[in-house]
């Protein structure tokens, strides 16, 4: 049996012409959508273009007034810093200087002490709360005080280091956050659309939560410059005061050592007068002595001297009770002969009297040359210890602080 062949389906030329016009008009839609779309991206594609280097170039400016900000706060800071590194250095050379005189004070000081340690030397009626006395005792006050003052200015002046240091290591901690961030951004600067080493990083495109404010980082800049300049001028203040105690302390020192030294000269010249005065009245004590010894001497003798006169007047009276019967007369011989013994007798005994007024005198005289020889000898041991030991003792000071 013969096979039948089917064929395909066939369309009429209305069909055909209907399908021909629906692929013009089709044709003509889509070729007009994409000359639209055509122009809107080249129109889109200028723009995102002109907006990009518009945008590009703003963030150009931004980071060059960025870094030049940065730059600025870096330069102040960084003069700043070198400013307190030197106040740092001028303020350890005050402290140096504070040191120096607190040291130099305890010389004075011992010397002070030792005067009136030796002065206790002095014995009995030199043994006075003399004016030198009351000088030494100032004096040692004085420089009690002084060491005082100095301590507490070396004090101050320990702290105020700390101070400054602790406001330079928040400059330099400053200066180096700078300038990381300033070699940062210039690198950020430096680069272009066409710089080698570009890279997508589409996790950096955030705001970091633990960022600051551009009015919060110059207000910490700020407060960092002003405690450290605050600081730089309490030092400078410092310094200044410290001069002016310096020269004080030297001034009162200088003058209570000087006035010292004074009533020392005035009261060595007293005693060296009193001791020469005394040597005088010493001298003439032992003058007198002597001449008293003579007088003595010649009292002693002149007794002596009546008692050959006194035995050669009774033994004449004596012989004459010899006489016999009416040859005991009463005669003038004989009342002169009594009157004679009498008369020698009155004047041993006036004699006697002035022999033992004499020695009274010779023993008061050689107390008193006693008395002035250990009065001398208390003079000459306060000379000793104010002339010889403090005197000499007080050559060594020196006053010079600074």
């Amino acid at each position: 049996m013969a096979r039948l062949v089917q064929h395909p389906t066939k369309y009429t030329p209305e069909e055909w012409h209907r399908s021909n016009h629906l692929n013009y008009n089709s044709a003509e839609r889509e070729r007009k959508s994409a000359e639209m779309i055509r122009d809107e991206s080249n129109r889109l594609k200028h723009e995102v273009h002109i907006t990009t280097i518009k945008t590009q170039s703003d963030v150009n400016k931004k980071l060059d007034q960025r870094i030049q900000d940065i730059n600025f706060w870096k330069s102040e800071i960084d003069r700043l810093h070198g400013e307190t590194d030197d106040e740092i250095n001028a303020l350890i050379q005050y402290k140096e200087r504070l040191e120096k005189a607190l040291d130099g004070t305890q010389l004075p000081l011992h010397v002070a002490k030792q005067c009136l340690a030796n002065r206790n030397e002095r014995l009995q009626i030199d043994l006075v709360h003399d004016d030198v006395e009351i000088q030494l005792i100032k004096e040692v006050e004085v420089i009690e005080g002084v060491q005082a003052l100095l301590k507490k200015t070396l004090d101050q002046a320990t702290e105020q280091i700390r101070l400054l240091r602790s406001a330079k290591y928040y400059l330099g901690k400053d200066i180096n956050d700078k300038f990381t961030a300033l070699s940062l951004d210039n690198k950020c600067a430096d680069l272009q659309n066409d710089s080698p080493g570009l890279y997508y990083a589409p996790k950096s495109v955030k705001i970091e939560t633990n960022s600051v404010t551009p009015e919060e980082w110059e207000s910490f800049s700020n407060k960092n410059f002003l405690k450290a300049e605050r600081e730089c001028n309490s030092s400078k203040t410092l310094r200044s005061m410290i001069d002016e105690i310096l020269q004080e302390v030297y001034n009162d020192q200088q003058k209570q050592c000087t006035t010292v030294n004074l009533a020392f000269k005035k009261r060595i010249e007293e005693t060296e007068k009193a001791k020469t005065k005394l040597e005088d009245h010493l001298n003439k004590v032992l003058e007198e002595i002597r001449e008293m010894e003579d007088n003595v001497a010649s009292l002693e003798h002149a007794i002596a001297e009546k008692e050959a006169p006194m035995k050669v007047a009774q033994t004449r009276l004596d012989n004459r009770t010899l006489r016999p019967n009416v040859e005991l007369c009463r005669d003038r011989v004989q009342y002169r002969l009594v009157n004679e013994v009498g008369e020698i007798s009155f004047n041993i005994e006036r004699l006697r009297e002035m022999l033992a007024e004499s020695e009274n005198s010779l023993k008061a005289l050689c107390r008193t040359q006693l008395s002035l020889e250990e009065d001398i000898e208390i003079k000459v041991n306060s000379l000793f210890i104010d002339k010889e030991k403090n005197m000499k003792l007080r050559q060594q000071i020196n006053h010079k602080l600074f």
